[in-house]
């Protein structure tokens, strides 16, 4: 199984490092990188373990930052659909497939 992402998401991921850089630090930003690749390796063993949602969504929490993990599996592919605040916006990636 691989990882795909929506583009919006990939962009979500690299807008999020790059705003935990400038507000607190490189260090911070690549830890945020390193947790986002961990519970993606996670998911890729057990692509079950996220909450499930909607139209065959599921989304993980990550466990040090206030960011969740939206994806749903597509045959032999994790593909992320969000990665998405806890506190903006909700379920403004529905539309996203």
């Amino acid at each position: 199984m691989i990882v795909t992402y929506h583009p919006a998401a990939s962009a979500e991921v690299a807008e999020a490092a790059a705003w935990y850089a400038q507000e607190a630090g490189e260090f911070l930003a690549r830890e945020f990188l390193v947790e986002v690749e961990a519970a993606l390796r996670l998911l890729l063993r057990h692509p079950s373990l996220g909450a499930p949602g909607k139209r065959k969504r599921r989304s993980l929490p990550l466990a040090r930052f206030p960011y969740t993990v939206v994806y749903c599996i597509e045959r032999e592919a994790l593909r992320v659909l969000a990665l998405a605040h806890q506190s903006r916006r909700p379920g403004y990636w529905r539309q996203r497939t």
